[in-house]
């Protein structure tokens, strides 16, 4: 077998959450740095709490907004004649059995 394949597992690591809980794992990170924890996820704490990176809430709120009003309007048709396309259908065919 290979020696020195795995990397130096740490049984006391280290995590910290953002909202300043402490936890002692076993992990190949020493130190590491979380997002969000047991202690202030929305899950178990029955808050709400939104988590923003990128800005993908507001953009989502926009998007919603947008959509909306393009539901309230009422499409605009040209006056005209002749520029409005009509679908074309063909006559299905029946099968013989």
């Amino acid at each position: 077998m290979k020696k020195d394949l795995h990397p130096q597992y740490y049984e006391k690591a280290e995590a910290t959450c953002a909202c300043g809980a402490k936890f002692i794992v076993g992990s190949t990170v020493e130190k590491m740095k979380i997002e969000i924890c047991s202690q202030c996820h929305p899950f178990y704490t029955g808050q709400k709490k939104i988590i923003d990176t990128a800005g993908r809430v507001q953009k989502f709120e926009a998007r919603m907004k947008k959509t909306e009003a393009l539901k309230t309007k009422k499409p605009v048709l040209s006056k005209i004649k002749g520029t409005k396309k009509e679908k074309k259908t063909h006559p299905v065919k029946k099968r013989k059995k």
